[in-house]
């Protein structure tokens, strides 16, 4: 069974109630039943963790590639300015994919940068929850894949 490591990172514990018209009413924890849902029929098993500090979430990264196959990442802000996530990501040499619920793309200008998405197997944004899901789909099959 693939362990997955699934990272939401600042502020995504405010969904459902901050910019709504943005990020939708969807709360993160119905995002995680749904996760856990999916990943229960993928025979999946998902550590999900939300963090609002970069240097937690660097740590996380680090230590995956000793208990995980794979990282599902949602870096919120830091997905335009760490670098050190960033680097984590691509120290781990683990798969990782980006997802964003809004589509980064076609917000403020310095959204349009992702620090993240090279060192990343691929990027979904702008399908709300389902970015999620659709990444959890995308990295069971770069698993199965790979053996």
């Amino acid at each position: 069974m693939y362990q997955i490591l699934l990272i939401h990172g600042p502020n995504l514990n405010l969904l459902g109630e901050r910019e709504p018209e943005v990020y939708g009413k969807v709360t993160i924890e119905k995002i995680n039943a749904e996760l856990e849902k999916e990943a229960g029929r993928l025979n999946i098993k998902l550590k999900i963790v939300q963090s609002n500090h970069e240097g937690e979430i660097v740590d996380l990264i680090g230590k995956a590639k000793n208990e995980f196959q794979g990282i599902i990442i949602n870096p919120a802000a830091y997905t335009h300015t760490s670098v050190a996530i960033r680097d984590a990501i691509s120290a781990a040499s683990i798969p990782a994919i980006e997802v964003h619920l809004s589509n980064i793309y076609a917000r403020e200008e310095f959204r349009h940068t992702s620090l993240i998405a090279p060192v990343s197997r691929g990027q979904i944004s702008g399908f709300g929850m389902h970015s999620y899901i659709l990444g959890l789909t995308a990295m069971t099959k770069i698993l199965k894949d790979k053996t």
